[in-house]
């Protein structure tokens, strides 16, 4: 499968197909591993199945990626989760983006695989070169934003450094997928909410900044129940 996407590089603009056979969602990566557990304590408190080791990776269809600006989902309780995107066509070749792997959190309570596979994976329309970052990989931020009911919330923010860099994470992947990491996309895990709660939003929106090279990438993307019928 492939994506249309622009490439921004320090010399500027050009455009980038990019191939993929497989997407893979990553859980559970913060370098911080005690928050890990208290993450996790937290979700089980809510009755969500939790996994027994951390990190966790979760396959997904090729087909959930998308770089469009809407999406429409099955029922009321889904949301976004903010995250570094990482697009490999090789281990000499990667480029990084960022994302939301939007999920059912009502699935989610019974299996989080299956909930991984029922919403669209929303990535940016524009990427950069790994290479040109790596070096300040740690001081990048990115942060998102949800709107409900015309009311707009700070969701998540923080810094690339809190989570395992693309070296850490390719590495742990490594173990997990056969064969070579080429033609995969990756998404990161996310950073902890600034709300209380999840937010079943109408409207989600992020972006990662670039400070030392003055730079940003961005997205957002309406959710829209399935309100044509009734089901069960």
């Amino acid at each position: 499968m492939d994506l249309e996407l622009t490439l921004e590089t320090k010399e500027g603009n050009s455009p980038l197909s990019f191939s993929y056979s497989k997407v893979v969602n990553a859980g559970f990566t913060g370098k911080n591993q005690e928050e890990v557990q208290h993450h996790l304590q937290e979700l089980a408190a809510k009755g969500i199945s939790v996994p027994s080791s951390t990190p966790t990776l979760y396959p997904v269809v090729p087909q959930a990626m998308s770089t469009e600006d809407s999406m429409e989902v099955f029922g009321e309780e889904t949301s976004g989760e903010l995250e570094y995107v990482l697009l490999v066509v090789n281990k000499d070749e990667i480029y990084v983006g960022v994302g939301s792997d939007h999920t059912d959190r009502n699935l989610e309570e019974f299996h989080i695989p299956r909930s991984k596979q029922i919403c669209p994976n929303i990535l940016c329309k524009t990427v950069w070169p790994l290479a040109e970052i790596e070096a300040h990989w740690d001081d990048l931020q990115m942060s998102c934003t949800v709107t409900k009911n015309g009311e707009k919330t700070l969701y998540q923010q923080g810094a690339l450094g809190l989570l395992l860099n693309p070296a850490e994470l390719m590495e742990f992947i490594k173990k997990q997928v056969s064969g070579p990491l080429e033609n995969i996309i990756i998404y990161s895990g996310t950073v902890k909410m600034e709300t209380e709660d999840f937010v079943f939003a109408d409207h989600f929106a992020a972006e990662l900044l670039d400070d030392k090279l003055n730079r940003s990438l961005s997205f957002s993307y309406d959710v829209q129940p399935m309100a044509y019928m009734d089901c069960e």
